[in-house]
């Protein structure tokens, strides 16, 4: 079988590995290799900066402090009188300088993924009370279409994407979904 990126066939060896677990009573691993792939994007700075545990969002590779000084604010949207809207637009503006998209905000602190294990955001990710109230196909759906998390692979500037392109981030996303998800 031939695979677009080097971690869909890694994938593809874990969804073996755990199918032949399941039928011939062979021992699978408690961390999921199926989940590194995902791991690795999701702790990318690119997503790390607003899915933190701070009352700030971080910016640049080494997840400085904005700024500004921004603060998270109650809505997770920046303080009363500095909303995140008040420079962040639909789409990046003053040359890409100032990154945008829609809805534009931080994570909730219940989303914040800083200093996890790869089980542990794997466990995280699939709570319904920290991901806002997702299914695994509801976190496929948000991953592969939400414009927020789409502006990750095209930040624009000289920002760094995630690790691995989004089409073949969906489809390692697709089969840990459809192997319901193993941490």
């Amino acid at each position: 079988m031939k695979f677009s990126h080097p971690a869909l066939r890694t994938a593809w060896h874990a969804v073996a590995m755990i199918v032949a677990g399941l039928l011939f009573g062979a021992p699978v691993h408690a961390q999921s290799p199926l989940f590194d792939p995902i791991y690795q994007v999701l702790t990318h700075p690119r997503c790390m900066n607003c899915h933190t545990v701070t009352e700030f969002p971080r910016q640049g590779m080494e997840r400085r402090r904005h700024d500004q000084l921004v603060i998270r604010g109650e809505d997770n949207h920046g303080a009363p009188t500095l909303q995140c809207s008040a420079c962040h637009q639909d789409e990046n503006v003053a040359d890409g300088e100032v990154p945008g998209a829609p809805h534009w905000a931080l994570a909730p602190l219940s989303m914040g993924w800083e200093g996890l294990s790869p089980v542990e955001l794997c466990q995280a990710l699939k709570d319904t009370n920290k991901n806002g109230n997702r299914s695994l196909s509801d976190l496929l759906h948000h991953m592969e279409e939400d414009a927020l998390v789409l502006w990750g692979w095209t930040p624009g500037g000289d920002r760094e994407p995630p690790p691995i392109p989004h089409p073949e981030f969906v489809e390692l996303l697709e089969l840990w979904v459809n192997a319901g998800g193993p941490c």
